[in-house]
């Protein structure tokens, strides 16, 4: 090693000290504006609204599969054969 690469080092900070002083960027906030701010949030509120709703309606759809195959079951009489209660003297 030459005298030139120890005055090289010795000018250059390394990698260690450059990543402990702590960065003084701006942030996101700082770089956006408050109306873009706001719009992404309705957006993500809107998003949101629409996930629930999507949600809600496949909920729907499946209540609705379950009541359809009840239905379908309760006119199968070996269904309700295997299914009914055994003890008939009840119904008397």
């Amino acid at each position: 090693m030459g005298k030139k690469d120890k005055k090289r080092r010795q000018e250059r900070p390394s990698m260690k000290e450059a990543s402990a002083e702590p960065s003084q960027g701006a942030t996101l906030k700082d770089l956006l504006g408050k109306a873009t701010i706001d719009k992404l949030k309705a957006q993500a509120e809107q998003m949101k609204q629409e996930e629930a709703a999507r949600k809600e309606q496949q909920r729907k759809l499946e209540e609705d599969a379950k009541k359809q195959e009840q239905k379908r079951l309760e006119n199968d009489f070996a269904y309700l054969l295997e299914n009914s209660d055994k003890n008939w003297s009840k119904y008397k």
